[in-house]
């Protein structure tokens, strides 16, 4: 297995000679106290921007803090074609079973979506800790699938919102089973942001989809199936991922 991932919020070194990190805090106590590094174990710590230091436990202080000498550092170039699934909010815990499994699979931002046909809805102080889940989730799934760069949950957005985002886009689609055209046959482009909604499970609204193609972005199919909104973002990044060369 290769080594475990955690998020530093100091700055790395630039790899231009030996340095030693100290890894504290939250991060520090998992480390140390869930995941159970010893001396000599290796370790990346991240900004979640790309850059990454390789090394390996020098010391153990305490339950919560660990220092690492670093071997090497590493940067990943931001991925191209960058992918954004425009999540529309689904019931319960399944928003971060999409934030979790998307991000896993390395979906690159995340839009929350308040569509005309979802239940859930964020507002105040509830909207605030749902969008800290999703967040945390991210963070956490990164880590677990030893990702340099945290995907991006950004603020939720309105329909008028995403229609923006997909006019901007190098490629915009939304998964409906209207869609006549398979998303495995979509034009992709090599560079950009490829942006694809994937809507309630009542539906992406007629207004909406007109409101989508007024930007742009046109019905796709996966396949003969419907799957649920939680599922869909990840079984269509697969495809895209796929088919544009980032899983090669």
């Amino acid at each position: 297995m290769t080594a475990p991932v955690f998020v530093t919020d100091g700055p790395l070194p630039d790899g231009g000679g030996p340095a030693s990190l100290i890894l504290d805090g939250a991060e520090g106590r998992h480390a140390v106290s869930v995941r159970r590094l010893r001396v000599g174990e290796e370790i990346v710590l991240t900004d979640g921007a790309g850059t990454g230091a390789v090394g390996t436990v020098s010391a153990v202080e305490g339950k919560d803090r660990l220092v690492v000498a670093v071997d090497a550092v590493r940067s990943e170039p931001p991925p191209a074609p960058r992918i954004t699934v425009v999540q529309a909010l689904p019931k319960g815990d399944r928003g971060e079973l999409a934030v979790e499994t998307m991000t896993e699979t390395g979906v690159d931002a995340i839009v929350p979506w308040a569509a005309d046909r979802c239940i859930t809805q964020w507002k105040g102080e509830r909207g605030a800790k749902s969008l800290g889940k999703w967040r945390a989730t991210a963070r956490e799934a990164a880590k677990q699938s030893r990702r340099l760069w945290i995907p991006e949950v950004t603020e939720p957005m309105t329909t008028a919102a995403v229609a923006r985002l997909l006019a901007g886009a190098a490629f915009a689609g939304v998964l409906h089973e209207s869609g006549t055209r398979p998303l495995a046959a979509a034009p992709l482009p090599a560079t950009g942001d490829i942006v694809l909604v994937v809507g309630p499970e009542g539906g992406v609204a007629p207004r909406e989809l007109e409101a989508f193609a007024a930007a742009g972005a046109e019905p796709y199919r996966l396949g003969p199936t419907v799957l649920r909104t939680s599922t869909a973002g990840t079984a269509a990044a697969a495809l895209l991922l796929t088919r544009s060369g980032r899983w090669g």
